[in-house]
């Protein structure tokens, strides 16, 4: 009896654990939504594509804050952008935040938009990281195929949402406090959004996806088809 108990106790745990987690449709990316101008320039690439580990694939998945539709919520926690949808729903990405110290948190609005954009350096990026003025724009530019400049109270807050040479590091705290996506993922958030799009970023440590990623990479989940 002792033994049935015990397997019951963790069939049962596992049934409370499996009904915590979501259902996660994963979107494939459609590169025919890529200009001929993309598909070019990310044939160039010199940075090794490496895939981003499954709990930061772009998905669709349940969303249950109050964010309106067509907004972008960002969770630096758990790594995770998203761009809402109607009914419940929400586009997931996988994201590389900044370090806490060089984060920035808040409500902004999306205040402009570039295709491939030069990289110009803060006067601290250029003294900590030793990288020079100006980067032109191209397949390996660090701000990627796309970027999205985040605006508060009428003004650049010098945050931005944009693309990436290093994929490698999706799901981690490395930047200098931008929002980086891979180069495909942020030509998918770009063509949905628009100036305007309002831009929730949480504070630190109060994340609040419905899925945490750290237990998914420590291998808590497997519900993913």
């Amino acid at each position: 009896m002792s033994s049935f108990r015990v397997k019951f106790g963790i069939l049962a745990a596992g049934l409370l654990l499996s009904g915590c987690m979501q259902a996660t449709h994963y979107e494939a990316t459609n590169t025919n939504n890529f200009k001929p101008h993309d598909k070019e320039l990310l044939a160039k690439v010199s940075y090794v594509k490496t895939p981003v580990p499954a709990p930061f694939r772009r998905a669709i998945v349940d969303y249950h804050r109050k964010e309106a539709p067509g907004s972008i919520m960002v969770d630096s926690d758990n790594h995770y952008l998203y761009y809402v949808l109607d009914g419940g729903k929400a586009i997931r990405y996988g994201i590389t935040v900044g370090e806490e110290a060089m984060a920035w948190s808040g409500i902004a609005k999306v205040g402009a938009m570039t295709e491939w954009p030069a990289w110009h350096p803060t006067p601290g990026e250029i003294e900590r990281l030793g990288v020079p003025k100006f980067v032109p724009p191209g397949p390996d530019n660090p701000m990627g195929s796309r970027a999205m400049y985040l605006y508060a109270n009428g003004k650049d807050t010098l945050f931005r949402i944009h693309g990436t040479n290093q994929p490698e590091y999706i799901g981690s705290s490395i930047s200098s406090g931008c929002i980086r996506m891979t180069n495909e993922d942020v030509i998918d958030l770009y063509n949905r959004v628009k100036l305007g799009t309002v831009v929730v970023v949480l504070e630190p440590h109060h994340g609040d996806s419905p899925y945490n990623s750290k237990m998914a990479l420590q291998g808590g989940s497997s519900n993913y088809y």
